[in-house]
Parts: C-alpha cells; sequence; structure tokens
C-alpha cells in the first residue's frame, strides 16, 4: 500500500493494548442486522449496544465500570417495535440518549444516575415523522438538543428533541439510501453519504444542497466523515470499481479529485473509520477484520501518512470510540476504542504513546471539546453558528460539568404519539408528497425516452 511510507512522528509507536478478560463485557449480544452501524458507541458513563432482540428493537446501555459477565436479565431500552439500527448519545448530557429503528420512529431516552436497573421501555419523546426505516443518528456538535436522522427514504430530517419537534425535513436529497452523516466542526454543514455513490453536502436550514460529487466508484456503500484538524477536509472509506476497499481525503473548496487516496485491500467488509481531532490520528477497523490500521493526517506532502496496525484474531462486527474527554491521561492514553464479536465480548481497547516520564504530556493533550453547548436550539434556528468549547486534560485543570438536569421535555412520549398532534396526517402528508416526486421524476423519464 503506497500510504505505508512512514516519516518521522511522535505517534509511529501508538500501540494498542486490549483489556483483561475481566475488564471486558461478555455475555453481549451485538444486533446481527445487516445496516451498517458501527453498533457500539460510547460516553464517559456509558457503552451502547444495539441488542439482538426477539419480537422487537432494543439496545443495551451499560455502565464503563460494569465490566465481566452480563446478568441473564440485564436491564435493556426496549421500546421500539424493529430492530434499532443506530443510536447517539447527547454529547452536552451524558444521561440522554436517542436511538432510531426500523420501525421508522426516533425516540430519545433519559438514563437514571448509575445505568439502568429495569428495562426501560417509556422514551421521554418518540418522533414520528419517518416513512421508512431511520438508521442515522447524529447530535449537533455545538447546539443543545439538535438532533439528525436519516435512513432509507431520501429525506434527511433535523429535529428539537426537548422540544419534540421537527425543524427541517429536506426531501430527495438523495437517489438511493442514506448511509452515513456526519456534522462539520461548527455544525453549519453536514456530509451525507448515500448509496448512490454521491457524497452531498448541505446546510439544513437552508434546504439547499451547497455541493456534492461521487466519492468511490464501487457499488457498495461508503461513509464519509468531517476531519477539523489540521484543517476542515472530509475523508470517506468506501470501495473501488474493482471492489476494493478504499479511503479518500477531499478538499471542500475542491472536489473535483481527492488530496489523497489509496486501495487498502479486497476484503468485503466495510471499514469503520475513527477520527482523534486532537492528535490528527485516524484509526480504519473494518468489519469482519481482526486488524485497526492506524495513519496520521496532515497538511503537507501525501496528507495520510500510515503508522502500523493493532493485530488480533478476533473478528469484529462492531466498534465505538470514547470521547477525548474521558482517555486516561496519566497512561498517556490517546484513544479507546470497544471492540464487539460475533462471541458476545466487547473489548476496550486503549491506545497509548509510549513516554517515559509520568508528567502531562501536554503536546499529546492539546485542548479538547468541551460537553458544553455553544448555541441553544433557537440560535441555530436563526442562522447562528458557533465554534465548540475547549477544555484542558491537565490534572487539577477547572472541567465544565456535564448537565444532567436541564432536558426537560415540552412533549410526552404519549406511548409513541407524534410530538406534531397529529401523527397520521403528517404521515400522510409526507407520504403524498414523496408520491408527487417520484411520479414527476417518472413522468421526465417517459418524455425523455419519447423524445429520443
Amino acid at each position: 500500500m503506497s500510504s505505508k511510507f512512514v516519516r518521522s512522528s511522535k505517534f509511529r509507536h501508538v500501540f494498542g493494548t486490549p483489556a483483561k478478560k475481566e475488564n471486558t463485557f461478555d455475555g453481549v449480544k451485538v444486533s446481527r442486522s445487516a445496516w451498517d452501524s458501527n453498533k457500539v458507541k460510547a460516553n464517559p458513563k456509558f457503552l451502547g449496544v444495539c441488542w439482538e432482540a426477539a419480537g422487537g428493537g432494543s439496545m443495551a446501555v451499560l455502565s464503563l465500570d460494569n465490566t465481566g459477565k452480563l446478568k441473564a436479565d440485564t436491564p435493556l431500552i426496549s421500546g421500539h417495535k424493529g430492530p434499532v439500527l443506530d443510536f447517539d448519545f447527547n454529547p452536552f448530557n451524558d444521561n440522554i440518549v436517542a436511538s432510531v429503528s426500523e420501525d421508522t420512529t426516533v425516540k430519545v431516552w433519559g438514563l437514571p444516575q448509575g445505568g439502568l436497573t429495569s428495562t426501560l421501555t417509556t422514551p421521554l419523546v418518540s418522533l414520528e415523522t419517518h416513512n421508512r426505516k431511520v438508521g442515522t443518528a447524529d447530535f449537533h456538535p455545538t447546539a443543545s438538543n439538535i438532533l439528525a436522522t436519516s435512513g432509507t427514504e431520501p429525506c434527511l430530517k433535523l429535529w428539537d428533541i426537548e422540544k419534540g419537534s421537527e425543524l427541517y425535513s429536506i426531501n430527495n436529497i438523495a437517489a438511493d439510501i442514506i448511509q452515513s452523516v456526519s456534522w462539520n466542526s461548527d455544525g453549519s454543514l453536514l456530509a451525507a453519504g448515500s448509496k448512490d455513490k454521491k457524497l452531498r453536502v448541505l446546510d439544513p436550514r437552508t434546504d439547499k444542497i451547497a455541493y456534492d460529487f461521487e466519492a468511490h466508484q464501487g457499488p457498495k456503500g461508503f461513509r464519509a466523515l468531517y476531519l477539523t484538524k489540521p484543517q476542515e477536509r472530509i475523508f470517506s472509506v468506501g470501495f473501488s470499481k474493482q471492489s476494493e476497499r478504499q479511503y479518500s481525503l477531499w478538499d471542500p473548496k475542491n472536489t473535483s479529485e481527492p488530496l489523497a487516496t489509496a486501495n487498502v485491500d479486497t476484503a468485503a467488509g466495510l471499514l469503520m473509520p475513527f477520527y482523534d481531532n486532537d492528535t490528527c490520528v485516524l484509526f480504519l477497523a473494518g468489519k469482519g477484520d481482526g486488524n485497526i490500521r492506524y495513519f496520521e493526517v496532515t497538511d503537507e506532502g501525501q496528507f495520510i501518512y500510515y503508522l502500523t496496525e493493532y493485530k488480533s484474531n478476533t473478528a469484529q462486527n462492531g466498534m465505538g470510540m470514547l470521547p477525548k474527554r474521558a482517555v486516561d491521561v496519566s497512561s498517556c492514553e490517546i484513544t479507546r476504542l470497544f471492540k464487539a464479536t460475533s462471541g458476545g465480548i466487547v473489548e476496550p481497547i486503549s491506545f497509548t504513546v509510549p513516554r517515559k516520564s509520568g508528567q502531562f504530556q501536554e503536546d499529546l493533550y492539546p485542548e479538547t471539546a468541551a460537553p458544553i453547548p455553544t448555541l441553544t436550539s433557537e440560535e441555530y434556528k436563526s442562522g447562528k453558528n458557533a465554534h465548540p468549547k475547549f477544555m484542558s486534560l491537565a490534572p487539577g485543570a477547572d472541567r465544565p460539568v456535564v448537565a444532567n438536569t436541564t432536558f426537560t421535555p415540552q412533549v410526552s412520549s404519549g406511548g409513541g404519539s407524534s410530538p406534531h398532534g397529529g401523527s397520521e396526517v403528517e404521515k400522510l402528508r409526507a407520504r403524498v408528497a414523496e408520491l408527487e416526486a417520484e411520479l414527476k421524476k417518472k413522468e421526465a423519464r417517459i418524455k425523455e425516452l419519447e423524445g429520443k
């Protein structure tokens, strides 16, 4: 692989250490859904997992310190009627999580302090204007309580989860399933990757696509991920025409060709990208692989430099990344990934930089994004943008406290009712709009054929 040229770097010798068996999560039933999601996410308190359940949709939310063999009656979140396809933790409230499902609904859950002690079936809010499977959930990086969702319909929706209201619905933005959504650093734009091979960048508040381009030529899906440093770029993973796994780095100012691109290998599993914006280290974990490759992203030369890889004989079918504010700075840990396997184990893997000194390593830990919003939902709706607040990870430094009691939904779940006070009417209106759009496309196609 051409990207394996290695230059001098303080991350050249980063190594991954798997947790001891007693510090893993054993007995985890990871969802076997074919939908391409990571199936695992984490915040400083909890590990979330899309759960394999018969007759409904469930997810597990486990306390990070509750490792070992799970009990047979482990409490779950079980409020969906179809499999949970994705979820996201609120970045400004560790006790709020939003889940999306095959049952077309988006649900917001409140987690008790200390974690679940019984199965949770009643959400704080249920949002029900999607017409098909919902497969992505992504909270806004700077505005409080703003959530983006998308799925198998060519539509992307933004919600104010506290008010239980749909803010924006951008219809017909893709010709196929939307597979990934990623916000840029200030939340002014998001990138949506679709199975039609197109990567689209848009500001949902304008209902217009800023630009789009073909990211990968392969017929399988791909993902897009905004990178904040060293400059704002878009990283994508997908497949080449020859079905080789491939990555590319794009300059948003010129997408005519990638800044860097490389074929990784010919394996069939989709690549899961994870990026540490503070160190500019990029991790690629393929589904079905046992290894995790990592790279350093720079603003010079070939832009992406291969570092090395973590090797394991156990294949992963899902993976999540711990937020930077929760890593162990005393051991020079820069990233912690949670690897899910088909054997029912979720294994923490700590990636560290070897240093002899026991002092705080300032070069490894620049200020990182703080769990404090810089915009209200109203400010975001008015068109304002703001960069994240930052915090120091140095021992003894003042750290902002994550809010855990300020989320007060202004609507009730109503047993799964729509926050719009007319769920069925809204669904029918949306379906009519969708059918009208399809009809216009078919009429245009007929005219095109008649003109030939």
